[in-house]
């Protein structure tokens, strides 16, 4: 089924923000376990998997709509060297993935393409959630002091 090439396009980068947070969260938890934090850890590396799903799905959406995914590009990783600031990084790069899901979501709304918008609405009600779980770690680092809350992820 021939797709519509800037469908085709957002997906791509869609795919390209999947592999980099592929990366950046595997590379987080394996980062949290070397430090003792297996609850950290534990969330950061299936947040990795979800991602590596999520982006086989847009893979073979790629595929069916006749277009070629593209695996060959990587945004840059946003890697902290303290919990606080691991944090801070993927917070960041969670609002940007958002934002760029939510253009991606509109622009399939615009092509009439709602089985690619339906996938992509999935993927942002994951990636939000995410971002919830985000705060509340910052909101109890912010309220319990940074050495309870890592004693607490241990």
């Amino acid at each position: 089924m021939q797709g519509d090439k800037q469908v085709i396009d957002i997906l791509n980068k869609v795919l390209t923000s999947e592999l980099t947070s592929i990366n950046q969260f595997f590379l987080h938890a394996r980062m949290f376990k070397n430090w003792g934090l297996s609850a950290l850890n534990e969330k950061s590396y299936k947040k990795s998997i979800k991602d590596m799903k999520q982006a086989d799905e847009l893979i073979e959406r790629v595929l069916m709509l006749e277009g070629l995914p593209n695996l060959q590009r990587l945004g840059s990783l946003r890697i902290g060297e303290s919990t606080e600031e691991m944090l801070k990084c993927d917070m960041e790069f969670q609002v940007e993935q958002i934002a760029l899901l939510k253009q991606a979501i509109a622009l399939c709304e615009q092509a009439q393409d709602y089985v690619t918008r339906d996938i992509l609405e999935e993927i942002l009600e994951y990636e939000e959630e995410h971002i919830d779980w985000i705060e509340t770690q910052q909101y109890q680092i912010d309220n319990m002091g940074i050495e309870n809350y890592l004693q607490s992820q241990l």
